[in-house]
Order: structure tokens, then sequence, then C-alpha cells
């Protein structure tokens, strides 16, 4: 497995006018460039729109078109979908349009269709070619899905096959029989297993469905929120944020660095059948393996029955919250990124007495869809001047490619969206 790997690396000093594939130009000067973000030499950042509101998961038409998935906030907030269009080619949104009234994650194109996830329900929206609003009303593909307690996010992904991959993540952080208190034990077998903390498939065409309807595809993943189908394999990706609080719950066992650094967030490949393990297991980062969970009589090195449990393809640092996975197919990017994946991490609340991590997207590379080499920090410095939660300027929530390359990320703090765009100058 690779090493993690800390790389920052800076944007360039100057830049010149150059037209790229797509419908838009990058304009001239690095003033059309984020300088707050740091990226590798050759690229540039530019915010494509900005104030949308809770900007989560984000696809990109073939005309160019940015479609995002508003969660809205708690009392308000704007919510549903918003459309934006670049006219004038000057890398900026000028044309905005607003469709639905439910909050939500989830976002897909296919087949004609614009998909979106609510925290109950999957729906879609017809969308003709072209069209920066539906054509008719939204049809609910699934309905009644778990939404109560905690992770009620659904992240969606559909294939070319016409499946409809949707996370239900756990409802609780280790399935305890009294959530997230001291020394209070696992429920075993954990209930929450039957209904939620996996990977359901559904057929993405078939309106009036419940979660009955569907396949439980794999079990034991305690909240998906980057899920993503390879667009060339139709493979099921995802990454998972991994369990809170080993320290607090398990004093005697954990110190507040272990729990600071423990347990991994993982990056995995969903197939049938698959369990991976939680709330049994954790992924421990200096085992490099899953280990028992103390609420399961583990002592933080026994594997007990996580031996027989899927490992994961890459780990990360603890309580990053990796948010949006893609899979990078474009020509716009040097020749090393094709084929790899790029995680958005949301942020870490919970690393004291470490200082606070994430809030950036990092690169994993790929060879014959496995991972191959260190994973590196590709872009950061979106959380500002104050790295937590509350105080951070952006956290990244979202991740697409665009049609020329190019690639956007969305964020949920400040609402805005970038475009990252390769220049030229770096290393290819």
């Amino acid at each position: 497995m690779p090493q993690q790997q800390r790389t920052y690396l800076l944007a360039p000093a100057a830049l010149a006018l150059i037209a790229i594939s797509g419908p838009t130009l990058v304009p001239q000067g690095t003033e059309a460039c984020d300088s707050a973000i740091s990226i590798p030499d050759g690229f540039c950042a530019q915010v494509f729109a900005d104030s949308l509101g809770r900007a989560r998961h984000i696809v990109v038409a073939e005309n160019g078109d940015v479609f995002v998935a508003l969660r809205g906030r708690r009392g308000g907030g704007t919510v549903g979908v918003v459309a934006l269009r670049d006219t004038d080619g000057d890398g900026k949104a000028d044309v905005r349009q607003q469709f639905g009234d439910v909050g939500g994650t989830g976002i897909a194109l296919a087949a004609g269709y614009l998909y979106f996830g609510a925290n109950d329900r999957v729906v879609r929206y017809p969308l003709p070619a072209g069209g920066l609003e539906p054509s008719g009303a939204p049809q609910t593909i699934v309905s009644g899905l778990p939404a109560d307690r905690s992770h009620r996010d659904k992240s969606i992904a559909v294939t070319a096959a016409g499946e409809l991959f949707v996370n239900i993540g756990s409802p609780s952080n280790s399935c305890q029989e009294e959530d997230r208190s001291p020394s209070s034990p696992g429920i075993d077998p954990c209930p929450d297993l039957e209904r939620r903390a996996g990977i359901w498939r559904f057929d993405a065409d078939r309106q009036g469905q419940n979660q009955d309807d569907g396949e439980r595809f794999a079990t034991g993943l305690r909240n998906v929120v980057a899920l993503a189908a390879h667009p060339e394999t139709d493979d099921v990706y995802g990454a998972q944020h991994g369990r809170d609080q080993l320290s607090q719950s398990w004093p005697d066992l954990f110190t507040v660095e272990d729990n600071a650094e423990k347990p991994s967030e993982e990056l995995v490949k969903i197939e049938q059948g698959d369990d991976f393990g939680w709330p049994y297991c954790y992924h421990d980062p200096v085992a490099n393996r899953l280990v028992l969970a103390p609420e399961y009589g583990g002592d933080g090195n026994a594997a007990g029955r996580c031996s027989s449990k899927k490992e994961p393809l890459v780990a990360f640092p603890a309580h990053w919250g990796p948010n949006a996975l893609l899979f990078y197919t474009g020509d716009q990017f040097p020749e090393r990124y094709r084929g790899g994946a790029f995680i958005a991490f949301h942020g870490s609340w919970n690393r004291a007495p470490l200082p606070q991590g994430g809030y950036n997207v990092v690169f994993v590379p790929f060879v014959a869809e496995e991972p191959a080499g260190d994973w590196e920090v590709f872009a950061d410095g979106f959380a500002g001047d104050e790295v937590s939660p509350r105080g951070a300027a952006h956290r990244p929530a979202g991740l697409a490619q665009g049609p020329d390359g190019s690639l956007y990320v969305s964020d949920d703090r400040g609402g805005r969206i970038w475009r990252i765009v390769y220049l030229g100058g770096g290393s290819r």
C-alpha cells in the first residue's frame, strides 16, 4: 500500500493567454487565478462562481454547463440544483438557474437525465441536450430511504449499464448501546447494517422504487460520501469517513494523540457482496490493516473477525473527511494525472491536540484500475487562515471534470466553484 505523502506545491508566478479545448478561454494574467489556492506549477485555479450556498456535489454537461447540488442550511438557505453557464468565455458563470425544492448532496448526469440525491430519495429531471433547465417535472426513482440521526446525505453514482448506486450512511459512530458514550459496548450483531452503513443498488430507469426494491450491494461502510463509478469500466469506488472518538470512549486503550491519527480514511473498490467491517473494525494506519474495534473487544492491535473483512486500496490521515471522488479521463492535464483519482477532503474537526487537517484535494495515481504510487496533495489553501470547520473560508465538497479536461471543485462553506486548468510550464 502506498505510504502517506504530503506534498504542497506553489501556483505559477505568471500566465499567458492561451486557448484550451472546450467552451471557455483562460483570461490573461495572474489576476485570473485564485492565489490563495496552492496547486502544482503550471496550473491555475479560477473562481467560476461564488456565493451559491451549500454547494455539494457537481457535474458538468458536454456543453460546459455546470450543475450543483445545494444542501441548504439548517433553518433555510437555497436548496435543489443550481445550473451555471459561461456565455462569454471569460471563465466565469454569468447565467444561473435554480430548480428543485429540497436539499441534497448527490448529483449525476446519465441518458438525458439529471439525477439528484436528497436525504431520503433520489429523483431525476429530464434534461435536453444543451439545456440549462429541466424539460419536465422530476421523476422519483427511489424514495423512503433512511434519513434519521447521523449521516443523512445520499451520494449517488449512475453507470452506463443503467445501475443507480446509493450510499446509505450509518446512523451512529460505532453502533454502541449508547452512541458516543464512554465504555458503552457495541451491539452485536449491529442492527444498523440491515438498512444502512452500505451501498445499495437500484435500477436507474425504474420509477417508484423503495429500499426493498433495491439490493444491498456492499456493507460495513460507515459513510461513503465520496462515491463514483469509474467512467471507463463502471466499477464502483468510494472513500469512506472513518469512525471518531477512540480516546474519548476508551481512554484506557487510546491516547488523545491516538485519536488524532486513528483510524485511517479509506479509498475502497466496492464489489458485490463486499464487507468492509464497520462497526466491528477500523483501519489502523500504524499496523496498516484492519483491527478489531474496542466496542467489540479490541485492544488496538488484535484483528479478530476483521481478518476476513476487505482492506482498503489506500489509507489517508484520520478525520480528513473525504467528500468527493473523481477519476480523471481528460487529456488537458499532464500524462501522469490521466486515469488517476482526485479526492476532495471536507476537513476535520477532531484531530486535537494536533492541527486540524484535510480541507484539500489529493491525487492518487492509478495504473490498470489500481493505485500505483504515493498519493499527494494536489490543491490546498481552501480553508484560509483558520483551519477549522467554523473558521474555514471554504471546504471542498464536490469534484467534476469539464469537457475540455478542466477540474471543477465545489465548496459548501463559502459556496464557491473553482475551475482548475493546466496552462503548461509544469512537468508533464
